[in-house]
């Protein structure tokens, strides 16, 4: 069965990132905007971070079929303008379970350099990717790939994967920097959401 694919490069650099990879120049890109919350008040900046999707183009009417969301590795840099980033902590990224399909089941493979065990959980039609990490500054690291198990709903309607958020009120990924300046370390929560958020994936059920 053919399968649609999408490689997306998340964030795009408002103030010095936190953490990312290279943007692939040839590939289209979306973006998270990022607020971080400190004692100094609150800050724009970036996380990026490359992502392979993968669903079948077509299924029929109450198909079992599956979406995965492959996350690239990439690694976090040991300062951020004269600042020392010590670890990023409990780091959730959410995905939607698509329209027009009932949800199955979601796994979690591979990863590497989170120093703890990722779990995934369902929170309404929401899966939720939870890291506790710490994952040191400097460090590399790659998230594990989600697998979402779906039966697909009514002929003609269309299933698209897409990424959580619409406000840092209403965040798709949240995270804990803990950043070092001089003699004061500080634990800034930080909120993003993908803006604009294009369809990972889409398949039309037939």
């Amino acid at each position: 069965m053919a399968t649609r694919r999408s490689f997306l490069v998340l964030g795009a650099a408002v103030l010095p990132m936190i953490f990312g990879v290279p943007a692939a120049s040839a590939q289209p890109a979306a973006s998270y905007a990022c607020r971080a919350d400190t004692k100094f008040g609150k800050h724009l900046l970036s996380l990026r971070q490359g992502v392979d999707a993968k669903a079948p183009e077509t299924v029929k009417p109450n198909q079992r079929f599956s979406i995965t969301v492959d996350l690239k590795p990439g690694q976090l840099p040991g300062e951020v303008k004269g600042f020392k980033l010590k670890e990023v902590r409990d780091l959730s990224l959410r995905v939607p379970i698509p329209a027009n399909t009932k949800y199955i089941s979601a796994t979690l493979s591979g990863g590497s350099g989170l120093n703890s065990t990722p779990s995934v959980r369902l929170d309404g039609r929401t899966a939720i990717i939870t890291v506790a990490g710490p994952i040191p500054g400097g460090a590399a690291y790659q998230l594990p790939t989600l697998t979402v198990r779906l039966k697909a709903g009514r002929r003609g309607a269309v299933v698209e994967t897409r990424l959580k958020g619409t406000s840092y009120d209403d965040p798709g990924l949240t995270l804990t920097a803990k950043i070092k300046w001089k003699f004061v370390t500080l634990n800034s929560p930080v909120t993003c959401y993908p803006d604009p958020n294009p369809a990972l994936t889409r398949t039309t059920i037939r």
